[in-house]
């Protein structure tokens, strides 16, 4: 975050920089008023970016057994450009290599999930799921394993159509 900022203002100096040159090439033609306007818009325009290539950047960085299994796009109305083009803010993800099974119940899977935002910290959540009944649950409070494997105390989801956490651990 400090890094974007300290981009973002040196994208202004470097805006407000460009028509200072043009102005002085010019013969001081311009309107004095551009100088701020062009760092202002130099500074949007990094946070923009910045914005867009966030999600691309971050998935950049992570080792290939990490599969995307969720995306969510932002809209906003103080952003108006996002209706037309929104961007990813925040996604999660599976360790594909973190799956695990227990032969005393073949159908059930363990696996870890992850989730990113744009300014959160990434958040881990074992998740439990059960690839015969299409469902699935976190390992949170409660959560606990019985003697044979079987999870107890668990609040499962049942998915009704197709669940992407599901089908990636299952498939895996």
């Amino acid at each position: 975050m400090f890094l974007e900022l300290i981009g973002t203002i040196f994208a202004g100096f470097a805006f407000a920089g460009v028509v200072l040159v043009l102005n002085k090439l010019t013969g001081g033609r311009l309107p004095k008023w551009t100088t701020p306007v062009a760092a202002g818009l130099g500074m949007i325009g990094m946070t923009i970016a910045s914005e867009y290539s966030w999600y691309d950047r971050t998935v950049g960085t992570l080792p290939e057994s990490m599969e995307i299994v969720q995306e969510v796009k932002n809209k906003s109305y103080y952003r108006p450009w996002t209706y037309a083009v929104p961007f990813v803010d925040r996604f999660s993800a599976i360790d594909t290599q973190s799956v695990r099974t227990n032969d005393q119940v073949p159908d059930q899977r363990l696996v870890d999930l992850y989730l990113f935002g744009r300014w959160a910290p990434v958040t881990h959540l074992p998740v439990a799921v059960n690839c015969a009944e299409n469902s699935r649950a976190n390992l949170v409070d409660g959560a606990e394993f019985a003697d044979d494997g079987r999870l107890i105390n668990a609040s499962w989801y049942r998915a009704e159509g197709k669940d992407s956490i599901i089908e990636t651990t299952c498939g895996v």
